[in-house]
């Protein structure tokens, strides 16, 4: 993985801290923002087995379904899951709906993915700005500043059951309901 610029990450870093300071004091809502995919390709680091038994777990690479999702270091989260593909388009449709809901100054956290990047996206931002919703970018390739990438790392890898990969609609299910119960039954210590 190629590092991000040590300058650029420096002074990235350091706006981002005191955004922090001014989310902890009240002053603006901050959510970090990002996107990932589930597919039917469990991540189970092991099992036991009874000697001499075997099992299989029945697995496909195609996605079942994408997020896109808005956190808080306090876990408030929203999120729009889709079967869909995840493109500027659908970005601005979340951000959209997602600004409608802001009650004061929100700052989104977003990495560089070419569509949080994109022309579109870009025409967007005056707008978003008059509803006092503001992206702030991240360094490109500093996942670690993200604090999302947390929370799709628990799903994927310790709160989906293997059970919940049996099928698609199994999967579906699983994921909307821990994306609906974060912060209460899942939540990021």
């Amino acid at each position: 993985m190629k590092q991000p610029d040590e300058e650029e990450y420096a002074a990235k870093r350091e706006t981002l801290k005191h955004l922090i300071a001014l989310f902890n004091s009240g002053h603006i809502d901050l959510r970090f923002a990002d996107e990932t995919g589930f597919s039917l390709v469990p991540y189970v680091p092991y099992g036991w087995l009874p000697k001499g038994k075997q099992t299989g777990i029945p697995s496909a690479h195609r996605k079942v379904l994408n997020v896109f999702g808005l956190m808080s270091l306090d876990q408030q989260l929203t999120s729009y899951p889709t079967k869909g593909r995840v493109n500027s388009e659908f970005i601005i449709s979340c951000l959209d709906d997602f600004a409608k809901t802001i009650k004061k100054p929100t700052v989104v956290v977003l990495d560089q993915a070419a569509w949080h990047t994109s022309q579109l996206v870009r025409t967007q931002i005056n707008r978003w700005q008059n509803q006092e919703l503001y992206l702030f970018l991240l360094p490109k390739y500093s996942p670690q500043l993200n604090a999302i990438e947390i929370l799709w790392r628990f799903i994927k890898y310790k709160w989906l059951k293997p059970k919940d990969y049996s099928d698609k609609e199994s999967l579906y299910d699983a994921v909307c309901y821990i994306l609906t119960k974060f912060g209460s039954e899942f939540s990021i210590n």
